[in-house]
């Protein structure tokens, strides 16, 4: 996830995110004669789909749209290395398009999965810059590197042109989804716009967010938790400022703010829907008191820890 400077990092501004405990998993195998991708958490399963060679699109009749864009990081991938004769299983532990990296997990796992499958030996490295790359791709060449970054290398990465390791304590958040799928390529795009008509007013808003990426770094490195809280505030302010806001997520960034006392709370990800993120209080119940008002808030509220490990290969010893 995001932790700070969202849509500032498209334009060169830096940003700080952090991997969670939540996972992606890809399974292959092979299947002769056809190509299935199933994705049991998103209630897919598409069986014999054909994909156009050139263009990755999904070409079975009865696909229907959302499924087509469920499969679109998957179907890059498998186009990018031409696989075929394949069943791909991804399982995810991350609602789609809440804000939270799950496009980049997906392309990051299935390419880890396709890597050791046909023995491609890919590194880590270059994993994160063809999951990068792919991801940009069927966002309409939109995109910055930091999920991507941090489904592979875990941790915390500052990104400011490039991702870099940043090495910091883990930290529990809540995070609140508002039960509203977003797109990112659309709320990019539309930042995007609003900056080419008012770049004097956007710019400055995008600088601003850049420097609180790099001061929350030593906040969270100096264990200065109701400081950092305050930048989270002042950064989803500056994201409402540019037009990615929403009542609901809103909602949930008062209410945890409020009956929930937490130190601090913003949007996460590219917005116009998807989740919102609060820092709670150190106290044994402070966890639970922030779940508790973004329910209240009609809300979807779960509990992370950041600076966890990024890809890693399984054997059957490790799955669930």
């Amino acid at each position: 996830m995001i932790l700070f400077g969202e849509h500032a990092v498209v334009s060169g501004a830096p940003a700080l995110g952090a991997a969670v405990d939540l996972r992606v998993r890809a399974r292959i195998e092979d299947l002769p004669g056809r190509l299935e991708i199933s994705a049991p958490d998103l209630r897919l399963s598409l069986k014999g789909i054909a994909i156009d060679p050139r263009s990755g699109e999904v070409l079975s009749a009865e696909v229907g749209e959302r499924a087509a864009q469920a499969t679109r990081y998957i179907a890059a991938v498998l186009k990018e290395f031409e696989a075929r004769d394949l069943r791909v299983t991804v399982e995810s532990e991350i609602p789609p398009a809440s804000g939270l990296g799950s496009s980049a997990s997906v392309v990051v796992a299935t390419l880890g999965a396709l890597s050791r499958h046909l023995v491609l030996d890919l590194s880590p490295d270059e994993i994160a810059k063809e999951a990068h790359r792919i991801e940009r791709f069927v966002q309409g060449g939109f995109g910055s590197p930091t999920d991507t970054a941090l489904a592979a290398f875990g941790g915390y990465q500052m990104i400011e042109g490039s991702a870099r390791s940043a090495d910091l304590p883990e930290m529990k958040l809540v995070v609140g989804f508002s039960g509203i799928p977003h797109d990112t390529r659309a709320e990019v795009e539309k930042v995007q716009r609003f900056r080419a008509r008012h770049p004097q007013i956007v710019d400055p808003i995008f600088r601003a967010m850049g420097e609180i990426a790099r001061k929350a770094t030593g906040l969270i490195e100096g264990g200065m938790i109701e400081e950092l809280g305050g930048l989270m505030n002042a950064n989803h302010g500056l994201l409402e400022a540019i037009g990615v806001g929403t009542r609901e997520l809103s909602e949930l960034v008062y209410a945890s703010r409020g009956a929930g006392r937490a130190y601090g709370a913003k949007l996460t990800g590219a917005g116009g829907g998807g989740c919102m993120i609060a820092l709670p209080r150190t106290g044994s119940e402070d966890v639970l008191r922030v779940m508790t008002a973004i329910a209240q808030a009609r809300g979807e509220p779960f509990s992370v820890i950041t600076g966890c490990p990024g890809l890693r290969l399984e054997g059957p010893a490790d799955e669930r």
